[in-house]
């Protein structure tokens, strides 16, 4: 824990207008991550070629377009760190995102999984007419999201990958998993990550396929209801 190894994982999908910043904020971690691992998920822009500029400090890989869910996993086979974090490529983690989490993991051992809070920002760059029509919370809200997620390695691997099938919502369903193993887990009540809002993100683009979450929430009862039904017999 005196040195802890910290993989950072981050998947791109034409990201090209925000993922240096993104880089940058993981970087800029007053507890420095082990290693920075980019995969870039079929891009078509020059978010590969921006990514790039950061090596040999950042590890990337490029893969055809499969999904989110499916970089990430990516991502996760190359790791070599003992706890994992992700970070979307339009994001932004506050400075000491992941020493606030290392240091609730310090003060209870049996911890599996820290989060944080986040707050919502639309970004700047944006023209008037666009931003109006975007909405963006103003609270700062307790953040279980994939991005304000540290996680140690063995606690991820006894949930398992992200699944790749879903477009949308891949990580409420690894969630769930991972709540149905009764994992240790902590939110933080710092702020430790800025989403960034611009109208291109997965869940504004993946409208038609919201109802999926009704699946995944679905799946979860299911399997619940079975691990009760094994119990009881």
């Amino acid at each position: 824990m005196d040195s802890p190894r910290i993989s950072v994982i981050i998947p791109i999908f034409n990201g090209e207008k925000y993922i240096a910043e993104s880089i940058e904020s993981a970087f800029g971690q007053s507890s420095q991550a082990f290693e920075i691992i980019v995969v870039d998920d079929g891009s078509v822009d020059q978010s590969g070629i921006i990514a790039q500029t950061f090596t040999p400090e950042v590890t990337y890989y490029y893969q055809p377009n499969a999904g989110i869910a499916a970089a990430r996993n990516k991502g996760i086979e190359k790791a070599s760190g003992d706890y994992l974090a992700f970070l979307d490529g339009d994001d932004l983690w506050t400075n000491d995102k992941l020493s606030l989490q290392i240091a609730a993991f310090k003060a209870d051992l049996s911890l599996d999984i820290t989060f944080g809070h986040l707050e919502q920002f639309i970004s700047p760059e944006l023209d008037k007419g666009t931003k109006e029509n975007l909405h963006c919370p103003d609270e700062i809200i307790a953040g279980i999201h994939c991005g304000t997620m540290l996680i140690k390695r063995d606690a991820f691997n006894r949930v398992g990958l992200f699944e790749t099938q879903f477009e949308i919502g891949e990580f409420i369903s690894w969630y769930m998993r991972a709540k149905e193993l009764d994992l240790s887990i902590k939110v933080i009540p710092e702020l430790v990550m800025r989403r960034r809002i611009h109208g291109a993100n997965t869940v504004i683009q993946k409208r038609q396929s919201v109802n999926k979450f009704t699946h995944i929430i679905k799946r979860s009862l299911d399997r619940r209801r079975e691990k009760q039904d094994k119990v009881t017999q």
